[in-house]
């Protein structure tokens, strides 16, 4: 099972086209609806699957985390889903499936894997609300396969975070410095754990901000406010400072987003920040290709707001000049 994937590198010539691998996996048929669903997690983030290995219970562990195993030297936390998607199931998790993203490695038990399935991000949509509030509210997106099945692309972003408390942490956020001047962040992110970060990071800095929950969004947003300060004689850029976006959104990924801004007149002035939990230096290489001006990982407030500071420093003097 660890030839399952190929290498990062060869995934990543998918962006910029909008296109993206996604693993399909179960967690298990579920007792309340007799149905055993699908799932997937962008193929990005995955770095091994294999059977389940010998996993080390310790006492204290955050709800969800089965314990630890060791992996060629390293100790990673074992993280059951289906507990986290409220699904009590009956067999026995089969699967571990390795993951890397915000910096770290940890474990994903799950039942079963089934396929990596290539797709176009525009297929990946915003999950109906009825449906965004199931499975502990970590469904971040959708998409139908050709046989009818749904496919739930689930938050794992809101994992980790859940799992390590550390958003929670108001100590986090004790060493951001405020902005000495008014200044606005437009920024993009499916994620509903990463948004509240970033709101409350730009909040303490005193920065106004604006918001979409994917790239499709993004996009309508940013040309109504290019056309109605284009409408007064003002650019994009005498109204937001920087854009701060996401690489994994449904409909429209980050590089796209990136490709449309620089290639609009009224917004390429304003600089885009890439703010992922990607863990991989090709996937930042690949936004400075598309035309971003730099790249922050996601969950370190500090760093997010350190990043953002010179830029919204420039820009003010700029406009002032």
């Amino acid at each position: 099972m660890a030839n399952f994937l190929n290498s990062v590198d060869e995934r990543t010539q998918l962006a910029g086209a909008n296109k993206l691998e996604i693993l399909l996996f179960s967690l298990g048929t579920d007792p309340k609806t007799g149905r055993e669903e699908a799932f997937g997690i962008n193929v990005f983030k995955v770095r091994e699957v294999m059977r389940v290995p010998e996993i080390v219970h310790a006492p204290d562990m955050p709800p969800g985390v089965e314990g630890m195993v060791s992996l060629r030297g390293h100790t990673l936390p074992v993280i059951d889903l289906a507990k986290f998607c409220d699904i009590e199931r009956e067999e026995k998790p089969q699967i571990l499936v390795i993951t890397e993203y915000n910096r770290t490695q940890q474990g994903f038990l799950v039942h079963s894997v089934d396929q990596i399935l290539r797709m176009d991000w525009d297929e990946i949509k915003a999950p109906p609300g009825m449906l965004a509030h199931r499975h502990g509210g970590l469904v971040t997106a959708v998409t139908e396969l050709q046989d009818n099945r749904l496919v739930m692309i689930l938050d794992v972003e809101k994992v980790l975070d859940e799992t390590t408390g550390r958003s929670t942490d108001p100590m986090i956020y004790e060493d951001i410095d405020q902005v000495s001047h008014p200044a606005t962040v437009f920024y993009a992110d499916d994620s509903s754990a990463a948004r509240k970060q970033i709101e409350r990071t730009l909040d303490t800095m005193g920065v106004r901000h604006l918001g979409a929950t994917n790239g499709k969004e993004a996009w309508q947003k940013l040309q109504q406010i290019a056309d109605e300060a284009e409408a007064v004689g003002e650019s994009l850029a005498d109204r937001v400072d920087v854009i701060l976006t996401d690489i994994e959104m449904p409909e429209m990924d980050g590089y796209v987003l990136t490709k449309q801004i620089n290639g609009d007149p009224r917004m390429r002035a304003v600089p885009v920040i890439m703010h992922s939990s990607l863990s991989s230096s090709t996937n930042e290489d690949r936004g400075r290709a598309v035309g971003a001006t730099d790249y922050v990982p996601k969950f370190h407030p500090k760093e997010l707001a350190d990043t953002l500071t010179p830029y919204l420093s420039e820009a003010r003097v700029a406009g002032a000049g």
